[in-house]
């Protein structure tokens, strides 16, 4: 069977979205708190402000480290790129101008709550991934399909939390 899926150089992109039942207002504090990703996550171990930030800012930096069964543990500097309160956070992982990944979180006015989109586009910058592909170049659109798949999953489970904790 021939695989036909996306390749690294293609920046392929996932996205998964929910609605809640909350006022923008009150889920932009949420996906905005960087500190509470890592509980919503099997990946993302920890998360802290880089220098003297402790609120997100365009321009501003965290650190993120990672644990996958498959990649193994990392460490990723992120740099907040978009910041609009009860719209848009977003944020380039490592290099801001060749990231290894973009991820953005969208928020929506919606039949009286919030459409909320969770959003991410793997390179064109290297990651870990990349390295994988380099070890098995006639698998790469394998993988990264079952890592889109991966992070959708992931994702998913990441609104679900945020729903959850915003409705409550």
């Amino acid at each position: 069977m021939e695989w036909t899926g996306a390749r690294y150089a293609d920046t392929p992109t996932v996205e998964v979205r929910t609605w809640i039942d909350a006022a923008p207002e009150r889920v932009w504090p949420l996906v905005s708190d960087i500190g509470l990703m890592p509980a919503l996550s099997d990946e993302l171990q920890a998360v802290e402000w880089a220098g003297d930030v402790t609120a997100p800012a365009v321009g501003a930096r965290f650190v993120g480290r990672n644990r996958n069964e498959a990649l193994g543990e990392w460490a990723t500097t992120s740099h907040i790129v978009e910041c609009e309160p009860g719209r848009v956070f977003a944020w380039a992982v490592d290099d801001p101008d060749h990231p290894s990944a973009v991820w953005r979180f969208r928020l929506s006015p919606r039949d009286g709550g919030t459409e909320l989109s969770q959003w991410m586009q793997m390179g064109p910058g290297r990651s870990g991934l990349t390295f994988a592909i380099e070890r098995m170049p006639d698998k790469e659109q394998k993988i990264v399909f079952v890592r889109l798949r991966e992070l959708e999953r992931t994702m998913t489970a990441t609104l679900a939390g945020i729903k959850q904790r915003a409705e409550a």
